[in-house]
């Protein structure tokens, strides 16, 4: 299984860097987004779309989301009205890409882009209304080495960065804030629910979707997972 989830991510790193198969530009959300080299090509997966068009962005509120990519989360969450946005990413294209997104669109005022290791760079007495990673969701093991950035986006060695993220977001948010994670079935699910357990947290899932690609071969069920204190009733 898990070497089976290995060739599926190199199989998605080399369709989303296939110079071949990308344009410099590209269109969703019915906007026009600027995509440099070596980013995750969002328009070729159904997730960032779902995704951002699932968050409940807070009007007037501030936004983190973590591994912005090509900045769509980001910036849509600042056209929907989100006073401030941050937007961090592991790599410098990204990082790169979600600016010229925001210039693009206008709203560079709001949405701040950063280099950033998980929450390493993002300041400690920074809190969020709303927090949300489309995560890595691909367990790779201890050994694996990262060659290419775009693999940040698909692998996650030994679940460190999930485990990170459980264990850091809930601190950084607003009281009343809330944290959201994007999962998805070619990762590992029960893996996933028993970290949130150790990290005191429960995973509900608000919006789902099941897509299929690889000529059929694979499906995937994408899920849009609310991060909730263990304890709390609902």
């Amino acid at each position: 299984m898990a070497g089976d989830g290995i060739q599926l991510g190199l199989s998605e790193a080399e369709r989303h860097t296939d110079t071949s198969q990308r344009d410099r530009e590209f269109e969703l959300l019915d906007l026009r987004w600027d995509l440099l080299p070596g980013v995750f090509a969002p328009h070729n997966s159904r997730s960032t779309a779902a995704y951002t068009s699932w968050l409940p962005i807070p009007a007037g509120g501030t936004v983190l989301e973590m591994g912005c990519g090509a900045g769509v989360t980001a910036v849509y969450a600042a056209l929907r009205g989100a006073r401030a946005v941050v937007a961090a990413d592991i790599a410098a294209a990204a990082v790169e890409n979600t600016r010229v997104n925001a210039a693009r669109h206008g709203v560079s005022d709001r949405v701040r882009a950063v280099r950033s290791d998980m929450f390493a760079e993002i300041g400690p007495e920074e809190r969020f209304d709303l927090i949300f990673w489309n995560s890595s969701a691909i367990p790779a093991p201890e050994s694996f080495v990262y060659t290419r950035d775009i693999e940040w986006s698909l692998f996650d060695r030994d679940y460190a960065s999930h485990r990170a993220y459980l264990r850091e977001a809930p601190r950084r948010l607003t009281e009343g804030g809330r944290l959201f994670l994007g999962f998805n079935t070619n990762g590992d699910v029960e893996r996933l629910h028993r970290l949130c357990a150790e990290a005191g947290l429960r995973a509900v899932e608000a919006r789902s979707m099941t897509t299929t690609y690889n000529d059929g071969a694979t499906t995937t069920r994408f899920m849009l997972l609310e991060l909730l204190p263990a304890d709390s009733g609902g």
